[in-house]
């Protein structure tokens, strides 16, 4: 891989510095690490809409990025031979369904890969209720599959990350968050990065209609002013909820994924072997649309899998790619063959399916360019 030169960098400077002048949100980071080395840290804009000015240290909320962290979580205990993918989930939390019922069904593989046929349910609209871990655990133990086990692809928002929480919790012995501090952020040194609680995070914007690039639609609300609210909610920002309230910066997570595009290995340090890698990334389901994200999905276990037309991993992405969305245009990925980690950070929530994926390629598209 070629070093990135000065003018490389003042290219992909100037996209970055764009997406802040038009408004697209008011701060960002965009960090990328290339065989290990973090050769892009940027930062800019403002931490809310009246803040100070955003620096690569400064915690932002992850939001869906925070999902491929708790999955590494679970890897790590097949690897240690405390679980195998294809267990049922009653094996290691009997409480979760009754003995033979449908729900009893549901295995770790398919949680992982959002085939487990719980994509949402009444808990998702408690956030009152998500700092409680223990009602938490007592909503996903009383809720019924809206789609068969393995059939459906559909992508479990919030529920993934009650589930596999609950998992590591119950298989290690460790609440989720402590876990992944000891064996995942630690380790690799993501000192920025936490599920517990965070200060001096930077604060959401929902931008309103009129600042935003097309109409959202008649019927769909205002889900951006909404999102912000909540996730600007404190109790919420310091609730341990393992696929949405992750804390921490891009140039963290630029080293997580260089660390697995790197085969589970970063400066000396392993937290994956390469074969149990390699395993999280096989393709598990596709489908053009999965019925909660209304938009085509490839599903790896814990990540999303590059090589649609129409995903977020740059214009034209490759297969191999792997990495994961946030929404608010937070998005990281991971390029095994070129050994790239890439992270952008952003504090601003615009309409999904366009504004958000629009932003991301982008920045995606221009790191691609100044790297090959």
């Amino acid at each position: 891989m070629p070093a990135l030169t000065d003018a490389d960098r003042d290219r992909l400077r100037g996209v970055f510095d764009r997406h802040l002048a038009v408004g697209l949100h008011h701060g960002a980071q965009l960090a990328v690490a290339v065989d290990g080395d973090l050769v892009v840290d940027f930062a800019g804009g403002q931490t809310g809409p009246d803040g100070e000015p955003t620096t690569s240290d400064r915690p932002h909320v992850l939001f869906s990025c925070t999902k491929p962290y708790a999955g590494v979580a679970v890897h790590q205990l097949a690897e240690a031979g405390d679980l195998d993918y294809d267990d049922p989930l009653v094996e290691h939390w009997p409480a979760f369904a009754d003995e033979g019922s449908e729900k009893a069904e549901i295995t770790v593989r398919q949680v992982l890969s959002h085939q487990a046929g719980i994509p949402f349910g009444e808990f998702d609209e408690r956030p009152d209720q998500w700092s409680d871990w223990d009602a938490a655990v007592a909503a996903m133990e009383a809720i019924d599959p809206v789609f068969p086990p393995g059939e459906q692809p559909a992508y479990h928002a919030l529920n993934y990350g009650w589930l596999v929480g609950e998992l590591v919790h119950r298989v290690s012995g460790q609440h989720v968050d402590a876990y992944l501090e000891q064996h995942v952020f630690d380790p690799l040194g993501m000192y920025e990065t936490t599920l517990a609680a965070a200060e001096d995070v930077a604060t959401l914007a929902g931008f309103e209609e009129f600042d935003r690039c097309r109409d959202p639609g008649e019927g769909l609300g205002d889900p951006a002013e909404a999102s912000a609210a909540v996730f600007n909610d404190p109790s919420v920002r310091n609730a341990v909820v393992p696929a949405a309230t992750g804390i921490g910066t891009a140039r963290d997570m630029a080293r997580f994924y260089a660390c697995i595009a790197n085969g589970g290995e970063l400066d000396g340090t392993r937290i994956l072997d390469e074969s149990t890698v390699e395993t999280a990334l096989e393709l598990q389901a596709e489908t053009e649309d999965d019925g909660t994200l209304s938009r085509p999905a490839r599903y790896a276990m814990g990540f999303w899998k590059g090589g649609h037309a129409a995903d977020m991993f740059g214009t034209v992405s490759p297969e191999r790619v792997f990495g994961h969305a946030g929404l608010g245009s937070v998005f990281g990925w991971g390029d095994p063959e070129e050994g790239v980690g890439f992270a952008y950070v952003t504090n601003g929530i615009r309409e999904e399916s366009y504004e958000h994926a629009a932003r991301v390629n982008a920045m995606a598209d221009a790191v691609r360019t100044v790297l090959d």
